[in-house]
């Protein structure tokens, strides 16, 4: 057999059985096709190769397509195989795909991608719950369709250019959703670029914050009111402790608004009083706050059309806290007020003014403990009136208040219309149990009657009959019902004279040149509606000195008398127990002891005399004899 033709059957026999095999591994049909080709073409050649005879060169075409035919099938094998491969990773790359879509369709972020021009291109379903429009809706738009309005343009600048520069803008935004509210979203924004840098898309992952937002800004309103109450606290421990430093109405004022106005947030405070002419707002002392400033916020307050927070203060025992606008227009807009808060001062139905406070943080209107303030309020008006007591103990210059009395505004007024009788008040003084002690002249009734009404009365109680003369009897009452003298003893008014007339009474009480009439008439009225004042006068009070009072007591004495006292008072007389006896000191003086204690009583009697006697005592002892009273 030629040699050419042998190796030309024994290339195609090759072939086919190549291709078979890749056939059988593959399973590709073009392999089925070759190998009948190529097993044709070998059946050919071994058909020529017993038929026909020659040199065998005619067969090298032969040979040569034998040649072309395994190539063939070891091409397409290759093909095949990288065709595989590449069909493989599409599959892989598919896969992938249609798992990443269906995260981000199923994503709870919203997610969208934008051309470079901003407009939306792709919206996953997660975009309604954020912006609660449908993915649909929003697909062709821009988002500037969700622009809330809460940021300024530079805002929208700064995230473009941002972007547009190939970065990654991540920050949070407010939006508005589809029916109008607003929401917090945590955004990111990268850009998409390709091989060359250059941007193509932009994709967008929305988180909705709002909750947590919301959640975090509670948290520092809660924080700002703790902060806030904290500094409020602060501020009232040192008013305070100012106030028992005060020895004045004025000092009082002072030190309250003081020290409001050195505490951040709050910025100024004054002392708001009516007006006794016109009962128009007036300020009595301030701090933090210029006059001509002070003037344009008392104005805008007495211009209103309707009552103020300034005004409620004035007239109720409540706090009174409002934002700067929240009274229909801004009646502190001339000390720049975000918050106002007006304390009112009363203390047992005396009020002395407010005292308002200006705050900078719009917060602190809803931060204050009204209750604090309240408390406060009271504290300070406590304080005034201890001050004005204090003072009207040393004052030379007081005010006379006079008031007409029926039977129903004081227990001794009552008790001279019900027995008909006259009564006059001479001295006042407290039990040991803070009760009013009052020691009281009664005439033209019997004493058993007086004890007897007593003893069924609810307004006087443990009534004792302390001394009966001829027509008249001074009895001892602790006084317990609504009595108009201990309204005015509360209010800093020391009481000079009571008297009633069967069911009429008079009342004249002093109070300190400095001291707030129209409160005290005030209270007095609120407690008492059927006192009237009938007279108001100032007057210069004669102040004797402790010389003079001395003096007065010495010239009452008689030698005898003093030389008794002063042997009783420094030999322990009066000591306990007794460092001598007056069996002694009666030796020592060389006479009787019946007479050294005669005349040991009868010094000790004037002395009494010139203290608790009310026709004979001066001023001074009677301010040391009603000092309780005010106490």
């Amino acid at each position: 057999m030629n040699p050419l033709l042998a190796l030309s059957i024994a290339l195609r026999l090759a072939g086919t059985g190549y291709s078979v095999a890749l056939l059988y591994r593959s399973g590709d049909r073009r392999f089925a096709f070759l190998t009948v080709m190529v097993g044709l073409m070998a059946s050919r050649q071994l058909w020529t190769a017993q038929t026909a005879g020659g040199t065998g060169l005619e067969e090298l075409p032969g040979l040569v397509v034998s040649v072309l035919a395994v190539a063939t099938v070891h091409y397409l094998a290759r093909y095949v195989a990288e065709e595989s491969r590449i069909k493989t990773e599409l599959e892989e790359t598919n896969d992938r795909l249609r798992s990443f879509r269906k995260a981000v369709e199923h994503a709870g972020h919203a997610i969208f991608l934008t051309d470079t021009e901003g407009t939306i291109e792709y919206a996953n379903p997660a975009v309604e719950d954020v912006t609660g429009y449908e993915p649909d809706e929003v697909v062709g738009t821009n988002p500037r369709l969700w622009k809330s309005g809460e940021h300024e343009e530079a805002f929208y600048e700064d995230l473009w250019t941002t972007i547009t520069a190939g970065e990654v803008w991540d920050g949070e935004i407010i939006n508005r959703r589809k029916n109008g509210d607003l929401c917090w979203v945590d955004m990111t924004i990268a850009p998409i670029t390709d091989a060359d840098g250059d941007v193509e898309q932009f994709v967008a992952v929305d988180t909705d914050v709002t909750d947590r937002k919301e959640r975090e800004l509670r948290i520092r309103e809660q924080k700002t009111r703790l902060e806030l109450l904290n500094t409020t606290n602060e501020v009232i421990r040192d008013v305070n402790r100012e106030l028992v430093q005060a020895d004045s109405k004025a000092e009082v004022e002072a030190a309250a608004c003081e020290q409001f106005a050195a505490a951040d947030p709050y910025e100024s405070a004054w002392i708001a009083t009516r007006n006794v002419v016109n009962d128009a707002v007036r300020a009595q002392t301030s701090t933090g706050v210029d006059d001509d400033t002070l003037e344009a916020v008392i104005a805008a307050i007495n211009d209103a059309d309707r009552e103020t927070a300034v005004d409620r203060a004035l007239e109720t025992d409540a706090t009174q806290v409002v934002a700067g606008t929240d009274e229909g227009g801004d009646r502190y807009a001339a000390v720049d007020a975000a918050a106002t808060v007006a304390v009112p001062l009363s203390y047992r139905g005396a009020r002395y003014g407010a005292l308002v406070v200006h705050a900078s943080d719009p917060g602190a209107a809803d931060a204050v403990d009204v209750d604090v303030l309240d408390e406060l309020g009271e504290t300070v008006a406590y304080a005034i009136n201890a001050a004005e007591s204090k003072r009207l103990l040393v004052t030379d210059r007081v005010t006379a208040l006079t008031f007409r009395l029926t039977a129903g505004d004081d227990p001794l007024v009552a008790l001279a219309d019900d027995l008909e009788c006259e009564l006059a008040l001479e001295r006042l003084s407290s039990s040991g149990d803070g009760d009013l002690v009052a020691y009281v002249t009664v005439c033209e009734t019997a004493a058993d009657d007086v004890l007897e009404y007593a003893a069924e009365s609810d307004g006087v109680d443990d009534a004792q009959a302390v001394c009966d003369r001829d027509d008249e009897c001074l009895f001892r009452f602790v006084v317990t019902g609504s009595s108009i003298v201990a309204t005015l003893a509360e209010h800093g008014a020391v009481v000079r004279s009571l008297s009633a007339d069967g069911g009429e009474g008079r009342l004249t009480a002093e109070l300190s040149e400095t001291a707030d009439v129209r409160s005290v008439v005030e209270a007095v009225s609120g407690s008492h509606p059927g006192a009237s004042l009938v007279g108001q006068r100032e007057r210069e009070r004669t102040a004797e000195t402790r010389g003079e009072f001395r003096t007065t007591l010495e010239e009452r004495f008689t030698d005898r008398q003093r030389e008794a006292i002063q042997r009783a008072h420094f030999g322990g007389f009066f000591a306990w127990p007794r460092e001598s006896s007056g069996e002694d000191l009666a030796e020592q003086m060389d006479v009787s002891q019946s007479t050294f204690l005669q005349h040991l009583r009868a010094g000790q009697r004037k002395v009494f005399e010139e203290i608790f006697d009310a026709d004979e005592a001066t001023d001074v002892d009677r301010r040391r004899g009603v000092a309780a009273s005010a106490d």
